[in-house]
């Protein structure tokens, strides 16, 4: 492979950064990016034990070198250190916004005195706070990155175990992924026994698709630092099936043990799309929903986000033929109703649930638990305090102010809305009909005219 052209500038400790030539104009390398650079890298290394180089870095380059892409241009041979990768990054983040690439600055910057104070710091967890960042300054949360917490939630709610295969067809930067690979190995690998179960782990468990060119290598690389030697990401359409790249996902199963996802809000999607599924529309989250249930092995356990007009519209035939679906295909045996605003720190103001659902039986009944009564934003995020009486109740799916069971026969009543309607909440809406309404007036009108009367009737005081 021909090297791309570039510099390499001397740093402290006898390193040597790659940087490349020549720089889109907006980028200014300042010495502290550099040196955040060159610091990163080599954290890498020590945590890797790779000698100062990614674990399997050929997983990133692949990708890269098999399209056409401003990447591609930016790393050198096939050992790109991650000085590189950010490099190749920053040069193409900024031809979305030079924003995207001050915030690269800020982080590397940010790691290195991360370094200096305590020797070592997790990397995963910076590049997730980079994610974070850019979703906020683009308005565009759904694409870069799901709010931790959700996440956490979700995951140990499907509690997916060693041996079976995780799958998210929508996966941005892979952060359901790499959450359910934290829970499935445990804290230092508790729950690993054995060479071959994190062989299995590392390799062979988790499967994902993403279409966005600038988004795909990102994942790549946010789980390889979560300690996903192979993450087995398709790149591509998954709605339409046009594949950019699937070197990847070669051996992938048909279908899938477990399914976590947060597909896109508001999306619309083309006819091409629509000619893939039985029950055709342009909203991405019912594609989408038809997707997983598609793909989910009998027993297979799903844990998906929608908003909640995808829950409650009964006025288009495609929404009401794929609910019916997912009642008739799968137990949905529990809906999650979150607070208003729970997205917002991610760019995104809907409100949405937590879907949760296992194929292979019809549902009879499902659990809702609502959240919505609490008040989040972007100064106070919903935390996983909040969730403690929700995993008291779940196992027993029991009922509280805040839980409720829903019959099937009462959704169908219903026209398969699903949206969550506490019973036991108190309502502060006036119920009282218009000729209640009329008739206090009346009352009222006559107690003020009495009273008025009276004063008149008393003799003036000098």
């Amino acid at each position: 492979m021909t090297k791309a052209p570039g510099r390499r500038i001397p740093c402290p400790g006898g390193y040597t950064a790659f940087l490349p030539d020549p720089l889109p104009p907006e980028i200014v390398w300042t010495p502290d990016l550099v040196r955040g650079l060159s610091d990163a890298d080599r954290l890498i290394g020590r945590l890797a034990g790779e000698g100062g180089r990614l674990p399997n870095s050929h997983l990133l380059i692949r990708p890269f070198v098999r399209r056409e892409a401003v990447l591609s241009s930016r790393i050198e041979g096939t050992q790109a250190t991650l000085g590189e990768l950010l490099a190749a990054e920053a040069g193409a983040a900024v031809e979305r916004s030079p924003a995207d690439l001050r915030e690269v600055g800020n982080y590397v910057v940010a790691l290195e005195h991360g370094i200096s104070r305590f020797g070592k710091l997790p990397l995963s967890q910076v590049y997730e706070g980079l994610l974070l960042k850019m979703g906020e300054k683009g308005n565009d949360g759904g694409q870069f990155f799901t709010p931790r917490e959700i996440i956490r939630v979700m995951v140990k709610v499907i509690d997916p175990r060693i041996g079976e295969t995780i799958y998210d067809p929508g996966c941005g930067t892979g952060g359901f992924l790499a959450q359910a690979f934290e829970h499935m190995a445990g804290g230092n690998n508790a729950n690993i026994s054995s060479a071959d179960q994190l062989e299995t782990l590392k390799s062979h468990t988790f499967y994902g698709r993403e279409k966005d060119n600038a988004i795909y290598p990102i994942a790549l690389a946010n789980l390889v630092l979560h300690n996903i030697d192979e993450p087995h990401i398709w790149h591509g359409n998954t709605l339409t099936g046009q594949e950019i790249y699937g070197g990847l996902f070669a051996g992938a199963p048909a279908l899938y043990d477990v399914t976590l996802m947060n597909p896109p809000f508001g999306g619309k999607e083309s006819k091409d799309a629509q000619t893939r599924f039985a029950y055709k529309t342009g909203a991405t989250q019912v594609l989408f929903l038809q997707h997983v249930i598609d793909n989910l092995k009998p027993g297979g356990r799903c844990g998906i986000v929608l908003d909640e007009g995808v829950l409650f519209r009964t006025n288009e035939t495609a929404f009401v033929q794929t609910k019916r679906k997912l009642l008739d295909d799968c137990d949905l045996w529990c809906i999650l109703s979150l607070p208003p605003g729970t997205f917002v720190n991610a760019g995104a103001g809907v409100k949405a649930n937590l879907l949760f659902f296992t194929r292979g039986r019809p549902t009879e009944r499902i659990w809702y638990y609502d959240l919505s009564g609490i008040k989040v934003g972007k100064k106070s995020p919903l935390t996983l305090d909040k969730f403690e009486e929700f995993f008291r109740l779940l196992p027993e799916r029991a009922d509280s102010e805040r839980s409720w069971t829903v019959t099937r026969k009462e959704i169908e009543a219903k026209n398969f809305d699903l949206k969550a309607v506490n019973p036991n909440a108190k309502s502060n809406q006036d119920t009282r009909t218009p000729e209640e309404l009329l008739d206090l007036i009346e009352a009222k009108g006559r107690e003020v005219a009495e009273a008025l009367q009276a004063l008149r009737a008393q003799p003036p005081q000098l």
